[in-house]
């Protein structure tokens, strides 16, 4: 009897669980959004910046906070070779201040602009829009504490949402004060939260004794009830915060830029001072943040550089193109066709005969910086023009076994179905003058 021993062809592996491929179907979402937030970023003076993907693990604890969710539950921590401790990036703030100092950028210029765009990440439970491992653009304005340039920062992130005609977010603002005003409230809070103890969920009941802030932000349906009984630190806030915050949001009104002052607005990372900011967008549910940042004066002075004072944010590419895909969806606006570069120029090769000549002219067009493409499948001149026409090309270059014999190409242009026939040797100069 004989065995089969070939193994079967099926689905075997999959996706880690918290990542996501990014398939040509959203190529354009993807490449709209990096674009878009490249030119948004350089026009405003920002220069990028590539950290690693991992750094210290020290460099995290220090800067986020050894008591904050990320540093306790969510970073993806290991052993080096040389048996230090080594943690993927959970956020890339901590990561752009230590290459400012490390590189001593601010002995040449004290004020400097960074952007980034890149991978993070977080032991998360997946959900949509929120991966383990999941992407963001960002920017830090380093060097400065003028309140017009928290401005600045929030006025960038909604110019990038502008730019991909992503509708419906909205900006919500608050100062959660300085190392001089925040302690005073942070002993009240706690007071009265402690009140509450019991209807607090099980988090946030830990949170009462490490990171009494973070109970404002949380998602349970009991502690938001809670929360929103809770005194408000604008009435603890110092002179100097309070003239800081009026100024950023006098500022935000005078550019154009609507707010929401939410006085329960926190970040989770301990980091931040003064001004503190969410762009949000109500299609994503309870989670709906897409951008989040706001200032960190103490951050650099935190990882042992001087007191310098910072600004930034961070927006998730992930959240922002499943809230324009929403959007899109909204307005029946979604393409299901694949996504991607399309070529001006398709090579169709009637017979086996005249293939090699249709590629030699296929590579002499794109030295010229002309975009073609060429069939590789061997299929018939009808498929190949089907596939040309889907594509979208301006022009087809047609060569079979006649027009080799007499040395020419017939060219059709596809929008008016008019042909063409040239020598070979024209081709070339015919598209450049094209244009």
């Amino acid at each position: 009897m004989e065995v089969n021993t070939e193994k079967k062809v099926g689905y075997t592996f999959k996706a880690p669980r918290g990542t996501e491929d990014v398939l040509p179907t959203k190529w354009t979402l993807w490449r709209n959004l990096e674009e878009s937030g490249r030119q948004e970023f350089e026009l405003c003076g920002y220069y990028e910046i590539r950290t690693p993907v991992f750094e210290d693990t020290r460099l995290f604890v220090r800067s986020i906070g050894e008591a904050t969710d990320i540093v306790e539950k969510e970073m993806y921590t290991f052993s080096d070779s040389e048996d230090s401790s080594i943690t993927l990036r959970p956020e890339n703030t901590a990561p752009v201040m230590r290459a400012y100092l490390e590189y001593e950028l601010y002995k040449t210029k004290k004020f400097q602009k960074f952007y980034y765009i890149g991978p993070q990440f977080r032991k998360e439970r997946p959900q949509a829009g929120r991966l383990r491992q999941f992407h963001q653009m960002g920017i830090e304005a380093v060097g400065a504490t003028d309140p017009l340039l928290d401005v600045e920062t929030i006025s960038v992130a909604t110019r990038i949402f502008d730019r991909i005609g992503l509708k419906g977010y909205k900006v919500k603002i608050n100062s959660i004060g300085c190392e001089q005003c925040r302690p005073v409230f942070r002993n009240i809070l706690k007071e009265k939260l402690c009140e509450h103890e019991k209807a607090l969920c099980e988090l946030c009941r830990s949170r009462l004794g490490r990171n009494v802030f973070r109970i404002l932000d949380c998602k349970n349906d009991a502690c938001k009830t809670i929360s929103h009984h809770m005194p408000s630190i604008n009435d603890y806030l110092c002179d100097a915060c309070l003239s800081h915050a009026k100024a950023v949001r006098e500022a935000l009104l005078e550019i154009g830029i609507p707010y929401i002052a939410d006085a329960h607005l926190v970040r989770g990372l301990d980091y931040y001072t003064k001004t503190v900011y969410e762009i949000t967008h109500s299609s994503l549910g309870a989670r709906d943040a897409i951008c989040a940042g706001g200032r960190y004066d103490n951050l650099i002075s935190d990882i042992g550089g001087p007191p310098i004072g910072s600004v930034g944010f961070a927006i998730g590419m992930e959240a922002t193109i499943l809230a324009l895909e929403n959007v899109m969806a909204k307005h029946k606006s979604i393409s299901q066709e694949v996504c991607g570069p399309s070529p001006s120029i398709y090579v169709v090769s009637v017979s086996e005969e005249t293939k090699k000549h249709c590629f030699g002219l296929l590579n002499l067009l794109r030295n010229a910086n002309l975009s073609a493409d060429f069939d590789y499948e061997g299929r018939s001149l009808k498929a190949q023009m089907r596939t040309a026409n889907k594509a979208g090309v301006r022009y087809v270059i047609v060569l079979g076994p006649d027009e080799l014999a007499r040395g020419e190409v017939k060219i059709k242009v596809m929008e008016t179905g008019e042909e063409v026939s040239l020598k070979q040797n024209e081709v070339l100069k015919w598209f450049l003058n094209k244009g």
